[in-house]
C-alpha cells in the first residue's frame, strides 16, 4: 500500500512539474491529470496555469479547478468570465457552478448575453447550481430574448433549480 501512495506522490509531483513544460501537449496532459487527482496540492499550480500562453491549456486548467472543487480557485476564476477566449469563459462559468460559491452570481449574469450560445448555456447552468434567487430576474429576462433552444432549456432548468417551480 505504501508503494502505491509513494508512486501517487511522484506522479503528482511530475504533473505539477509538467505544467510549466515548454511542450503544450505535456502541459495539457498535466492539467487534465491534476484535475482528476483530487489532491489539494494541484490547486496552486493549476491557478498558475490560468496564465498559460495557450488558450487550450488555460481551458483545461479552468475545468480541472472546477473538478477539484477547492475554494482557492474562486477568486482567480472570476476574472476569466470576461476572457477573450470563449472556451475559457465557458470553462470558468462551469467551474464556478461546480464550486458553488455565491460570489460568482453577479459576475456570471452578464454571460447570459454572451455572443456565444455555449457560453450563455454554461452561465445559465452555473447559475442554476448556485441556487441564488438574485439570478431569477435576469434569467427570466434572458429567456424572453433567447432564440437558441439549447440555451432556453438551460435557462428554464436554472430557473427551476432556483425557484423550485415546474414551468417557465
Amino acid at each position: 500500500m505504501e508503494d502505491k501512495e509513494k508512486r501517487r506522490e511522484e506522479y503528482i509531483g511530475k504533473y505539477i512539474e509538467q505544467l510549466s513544460d515548454e511542450s503544450t501537449p505535456y502541459r495539457l496532459r498535466a492539467a487534465e491529470a491534476l484535475g482528476g487527482c483530487a489532491d489539494p496540492r494541484a490547486v496552486e499550480p493549476l491557478i498558475a496555469a490560468l496564465a498559460d500562453s495557450e488558450n487550450e491549456v488555460r481551458w483545461v486548467a479552468v475545468q480541472a479547478l472546477g473538478k477539484l472543487r477547492d475554494a482557492r480557485a474562486i477568486e482567480p476564476l472570476l476574472p476569466l468570465l470576461a476572457d477573450p477566449d470563449r472556451w475559457v469563459r465557458r470553462g470558468a462559468a462551469w467551474s464556478l457552478g461546480e464550486l458553488g460559491d455565491q460570489r460568482a452570481v453577479e459576475p456570471l449574469l452578464p454571460l447570459l448575453a454572451d455572443k456565444k450560445k455555449d457560453v450563455r448555456a454554461a452561465a445559465a447552468d452555473a447559475l442554476g447550481k448556485l441556487h441564488d434567487p438574485r439570478a431569477a430576474g435576469t434569467l427570466s429576462a434572458a429567456l424572453e430574448d433567447e432564440d437558441e433552444p439549447e440555451v432556453r432549456t438551460a435557462i428554464r432548468r436554472a430557473l427551476r433549480e432556483i425557484t423550485g417551480e415546474a414551468e417557465f
